[in-house]
């Protein structure tokens, strides 16, 4: 019963879009001329219109480019993280020192990021007042204060050249908090009400995590010798390969609520992030252990990472925005439970 409203130009407007009235005139002056065969319409074609023409839910506050750098940021820190701790002990000096600067510099510069969002820096301090088990922001700020702890720490030991034990027990634990760190911004996401990030809640954790691992194994990339960069080469491939699975997923199996994914803005930003990291993922198989082929691979990971984070954040805005991608999922799930298919209820 929803087919007909479920499509574009099917008589749903954005919440943001230009008034009812304006349509209405431009339907009444083509109603006087009369459609095919001379007949004019006695009613007007439905509507849907939020109220006051006001989104149904509130969109986020949080603004870009601030927070998909800090996804971005912050996942390519948490897996140069871990990329740093197997270089260690494995023996691979040259990987251990750049993914460690890595990490480091990537978790300042997204706590950077993250608090010129939240306007004044002691917000952020205030995050860490209550720990809030249920809380994926709670939990994250958990998360992110260890890690940016650990990994500036052990950066800035390994420039200075200090205490090579703590640079050791500080890598550890910072590639500890790597993997939730890569993370937990899209559990965060996906709890919200945004209907895109929403529906594809489990789909988003390994699009983000896979991203993480393909931004992180390709920054190393770069800056390391060919000769030990094959931890970060494993990496990067692996993480392209799920990143790509998981975010088809997410693009085409959540019905109307995908659709945010591939069309406008945030359609062609994952456009171009999936040739990207596919276009990487492929070179780093094919040229990987030459230096030149190395850094245009790793370069171009970190490209598709980037804009995939930036995707994904900007269909969400578009969907929360949109009133049909809020009202046309409740109406299929009511008319689900009407017909006898409502979900069970786990005891």
């Amino acid at each position: 019963m929803t087919e007909g409203l479920a499509t574009p130009g099917a008589g749903w407007r954005r919440a943001d879009g230009p008034p009812a009235e304006a349509r209405a005139k431009r339907r009444r002056k083509g109603g006087r001329r009369g459609g095919r065969g001379g007949e004019v319409p006695m009613v007007e074609d439905a509507e849907f219109t939020s109220y006051y023409g006001r989104p149904i839910i509130k969109p986020p506050v949080w603004k870009s480019p601030d927070v998909p750098l800090y996804l971005f940021l912050g996942g390519m820190a948490g897996s140069s993280s871990i990329i740093a701790a197997v270089a260690d002990v494995t023996g691979r000096p040259s990987l251990t020192r750049t993914a460690r600067f890595t990490a480091g510099g990537g978790a300042v510069a997204s706590v950077v990021f993250l608090i010129h969002d939240l306007g004044r820096p002691e917000r952020f301090l205030h995050m860490l007042r209550v720990f809030k088990p249920t809380s994926p922001l709670s939990v994250g700020s958990y998360i992110l204060a260890p890690f940016g702890a650990a990994a500036g720490a052990t950066a800035a030991v390994e420039l200075l050249g200090w205490f090579p034990r703590l640079k050791r027990f500080g890598g550890v634990v910072s590639a500890l908090f790597g993997g939730p760190l890569a993370t937990y911004t899209a559990v965060l996401l996906a709890n919200t009400a945004v209907p895109s990030w929403h529906a594809a809640h489990d789909q988003l954790p390994y699009v983000f995590g896979g991203s993480a691992m393909a931004a992180g194994g390709g920054v190393t990339m770069v800056f390391t010798p060919v000769a030990e960069a094959g931890p970060s080469r494993r990496t990067a491939v692996a993480g392209a390969a799920i990143e790509l699975a998981a975010m088809h997923r997410v693009e085409s199996g959540h019905g109307i609520v995908s659709e945010p994914y591939h069309e406008g803005r945030p359609g062609t930003l994952l456009r171009i992030a999936k040739g990207c990291t596919a276009a990487g993922a492929v070179l780093t198989v094919a040229a990987g252990r030459n230096r030149a082929g190395a850094v245009v691979a790793g370069a171009l990971l970190a490209a598709g990472s980037l804009l995939t984070r930036f995707g994904v954040f900007e269909a969400g805005l578009v969907s929360a925005k949109d009133p049909k991608y809020t009202v046309v999922p409740q109406r299929e799930r009511l008319a689900a439970r009407q017909n006898g298919h409502a979900p069970t209820v786990s005891r």
